[in-house]
């Protein structure tokens, strides 16, 4: 996963499908393609695409599908010419790439970044490397002096220093990793191994797992590897999102503490897809991609500065060193305990009472009818602005007088856009809860909070590592008010500049809006007052929810830059030539003036890429351009 994925990043594949063939692809079980095929959003793709073959027939066997099912499938994807064969011609490809399987290696990818993979034999060297390298996706800008900065800290009767490196989090959780079977026994495998040698975790190293599925629970029972997993304090805390978005919940205090006071570089080992800053912890900044038998080994190590080829995980009670190779198991273990352990019967029992089988969602009381009832003084459900629309189209026009809120560098990622995790205190998010006596213990994440525009409109760009350009060196979610001067929260800054009536824009680099397909990222950006962003280039999903915001994506001509063009998000612009008659990916003329009155014109190309696209930037969006056609029918 972790190379395909570097790969197609490298390759560039945005606005690509995707599809994977060749001989290689018979040796890949379900799971397996489906976990690369799911990382479509971190390599920029539309989809990730594996064909229906003997593979997929025998995964609808083996997940409880009956008979009758399993042959219609097959017989409409032959009769269709889907099916898939390695004897079959090859489609016809506008490009291709190819991958030697052979040639894979274990792997991490990280530290902030899931393209950014790294061998595992070179962990250590890579990390004592960004250490100090110059921020940014690969580095943390330390000076030498800092590098070994070590803590002191005490709690639950036990004492141990902090390092740089040390891993406080590990966790397996998301919906890719966890629903594959083989990763998941080999993880118990591996930690069953481990108790057997007299291993433990460190006791810095916060574990848990949160599968996606409650059959995982069933087959690691069954394989007798639970009692191991929980002897590592892997237990089990939920089903679904949790640490891969943000939702691990607090580092102990004391640890927290201890990485604030040394300001350490923390790290997180995770099965999860997506490692963006500011998305795990707001205690971590390094957080590293793993399958989920690696992310249980590196609990046990306590530490990313290792080599785990060479350097012992730790020792046994005998004082005699313990290696990853010593525990690893082998694919005739893993294989011989998932045909014990997982049978098709598992699914259909979890899948039967799937809409009747959760007590406490069922007795959730409701007040029924057609219309929800709005509670004002909720903080979870408020209504929306988004319903409020005029009969009238308002023609489309000029830009004018607008004003820079934020300029975001190169992979800005929609979780740096919209933080799913964390509400920091004295955020503008957090003030609001604290003014309506919601206690700190009850704020939640943004993730939980997201039926409530008062807070994701606050959180937007609240992000606690986002690098405004405009003031550099700074980390955060602050920005200048042009005005003043004054450098507040950019929520702040919105506000004032909507009571201003100024309209706002966002430059940005490449790769704006990787990551999720957080629609808050593009909500929240409209209700801030942002009516255009200018990028180098777009992730796909990010742009196409920006225009279904009603706000306008635009590309700088290939080359071209904010900063080439010497702008620094002070300037005063004017995206000219926008009217009702405008065209898909239609070329307008941006002006740009400086205080001092010097005046710099650009070309830019618009990515409303299409006429019906047009047709929802015309009428502000796709909310209202469906509310319009709903209310003339």
């Amino acid at each position: 996963m972790l190379r395909v994925t570097e790969m197609l990043r490298k390759k560039g594949v945005v606005d690509k499908f995707v599809e994977f063939y060749g001989p290689g692809v018979s040796n890949l079980s379900l799971a397996d393609r489906a976990t690369i095929a799911n990382m479509a959003p971190e390599y920029g793709a539309t989809m990730g695409f594996f064909p229906v073959d003997e593979e997929t027939l025998r995964y609808l066997i083996g997940t409880g599908r009956s008979e009758e099912l399993v042959e219609l499938v097959a017989r409409y994807c032959k009769e269709q010419g889907l099916f898939r064969t390695d004897e079959q011609p090859y489609p016809e490809f506008t490009d291709t790439l190819e991958l030697d399987m052979s040639s894979v290696k274990p792997a991490l990818a990280g530290p902030k970044r899931p393209q950014d993979r790294v061998d595992l034999a070179d962990m250590k060297t890579m990390w004592n490397t960004a250490l100090t390298a110059p921020v940014g996706p690969r580095g943390f800008g330390l000076a030498p002096d800092q590098v070994d900065a070590r803590v002191a800290v005490s709690t639950a009767g036990r004492e141990f220093e902090l390092a740089h490196g040390h891993v406080v989090i590990a966790a397996i959780t998301s919906c890719t990793n966890t629903s594959n079977p083989s990763v998941m026994i080999g993880a118990g495998l591996l930690a069953k191994k481990a108790v057997e040698r007299g291993l433990d975790i460190k006791p810095w190293v916060k574990a848990s797992m949160a599968p996606g599925s409650k059959v995982v629970t069933k087959y690691l029972e069954a394989a007798g590897l639970a009692p191991y997993l929980e002897a590592l304090s892997f237990h089990t805390v939920g089903y679904g999102c949790t640490t891969c978005i943000g939702n691990s919940g607090p580092l102990p205090a004391a640890v927290s503490a201890g990485i604030k006071s040394g300001d350490l570089v923390a790290a997180a080992v995770l099965s999860g897809n997506r490692n963006f800053e500011g998305r795990i912890s707001p205690d971590v900044r390094a957080n590293f991609l793993a399958s989920p038998p690696l992310v249980v080994a590196y609990a046990i190590a306590g530490t990313v500065n290792i080599d785990l080829d060479n350097e012992p995980l730790g020792y046994d009670p005998n004082g005699l060193p313990v290696f990853l190779k010593d525990i690893w198991p082998s694919q005739l273990e893993v294989r011989n305990t998932l045909r014990r352990a997982l049978k098709p019967e598992m699914f259909r029992e979890q899948y039967a009472n799937v809409f009747d089988g959760n007590p406490q969602f069922n007795a959730v009381k409701v007040s029924g009818g057609d219309l929800f009832q709005w509670d004002p003084d909720s903080t979870y459900i408020k209504e929306p602005p988004f319903f409020t629309i005029s009969k009238e189209v308002p023609p489309v026009k000029p830009i004018t007088g607008a004003r820079v809120l934020a300029f975001m560098p190169d992979s800005t990622t929609t979780d740096h856009i919209s933080p799913a995790g964390d509400i920091a205190a004295n955020s503008p998010a957090g003030k609001y809860l604290g003014e309506r006596n919601v206690p700190r213990s009850e704020w939640n994440s943004y993730g939980s909070r997201r039926g409530n525009h008062e807070v994701m409109m606050r959180g937007t760009y609240a992000n606690i590592r986002i690098k405004n350009q405009m003031l550099p060196g700074v980390e955060g979610g602050v920005t200048e008010y042009l005005p003043t001067g004054e450098v507040m929260p950019i929520w702040d800054a919105a506000e004032r500049y909507q009571t201003d009536g100024t309209s706002l824009i966002v430059l940005a680099g490449k790769e704006y809006g990787t990551g999720s397909s957080r629609d808050w990222a593009a909500k929240g950006v409209w209700l801030q007052g942002v009516r255009a962003v200018i990028a180098e280039s777009f992730e796909r999903i990010h742009r196409s929810n920006l225009v279904g915001m009603g706000i306008l994506p635009l590309q700088f001509q290939p080359g071209a830059s904010a900063k080439g063009l010497g702008l620094t998000g002070h300037e005063q612009f004017e995206i000219l030539g926008l009217s009702d008659d405008m065209q898909p990916r239609q070329t307008y003329i941006v002006r740009a003036t400086n205080d001092d009155g010097a005046v710099v014109e650009f070309p830019v190309m618009s990515r409303v890429d299409t006429p019906v696209e047009v047709n929802y930037y015309k009428n502000g969006g796709i909310l209202q351009t469906v509310l319009r056609r709903m209310a003339a029918n």
